[in-house]
């Protein structure tokens, strides 16, 4: 059974969307990527509302078992780092309503995940998306890649499971019964890799 991620790039003038299906095996599919776009002269309440319209229409659209969202960190904008952290929590918020995991990923980490640079730049990245994912032209704009590179990262590097607390304790290896059944079967199945490995 595959994981769904769903990776987010948040953001207040653009807020990627993506939507990826991972096998144990590595192997990611396409879903679904987009991008929702607010004007800098809307009233941030209105702002803040059509994310939250639009996470909300995903979350349900695509029922994901986990979330991929970039990390906010530090940059010399200050108010570029408010939009993107008030995006964020948005975005959170939905996601814990439903009860629905969360990883953050620094932007460092993702570019290491998927092209193997964590200093590539953002055509390297859109790139590998387009190559990982085997589509025929490159995902637009590169906030919807980075949304892709997300989901792709979160499956590969942690393990497919942002898995809460109280879920990791209702059974050994963090399979309890608090995980969905994909993460359950995912979690089963990067087992057996492992162990197949040694």
């Amino acid at each position: 059974m595959a994981l769904r991620v769903l990776g987010i790039d948040p953001g207040l003038t653009r807020c990627g969307f993506g939507v990826v299906d991972v096998e144990a095996n590595r192997r990611a599919s396409l879903v679904d990527v987009g991008v929702v776009g607010t004007h800098s002269e809307e009233p941030l309440d209105q702002r803040l509302l059509a994310i939250s319209l639009a996470v909300d229409e995903w979350l349900d659209r695509h029922r994901p078992d986990v979330l991929a969202v970039e990390r906010v960190f530090s940059q010399l904008n200050v108010s570029t780092v408010m939009g993107t952290a008030q995006a964020s929590g948005i975005v959170i918020a939905a996601a814990a309503r439903r009860g629905i995991p969360v990883a953050l990923h620094t932007p460092t980490e993702v570019k290491a995940a998927v092209t193997g640079n964590g200093q590539a730049d953002k055509t390297a990245v859109t790139k590998m998306v387009t190559r990982i994912l085997r589509l025929q032209a490159p995902p637009r704009p590169a906030d919807a890649a980075d949304a892709l590179a997300l989901a792709i990262t979160h499956a590969w590097r942690g393990n497919g499971l942002a898995v809460p607390a109280a879920a990791s304790a209702a059974g050994p290896g963090g399979t309890g019964s608090g995980l969905t059944p994909a993460q359950r079967a995912w979690a089963e199945a990067e087992a057996r890799a492992k162990r197949g490995r040694r």
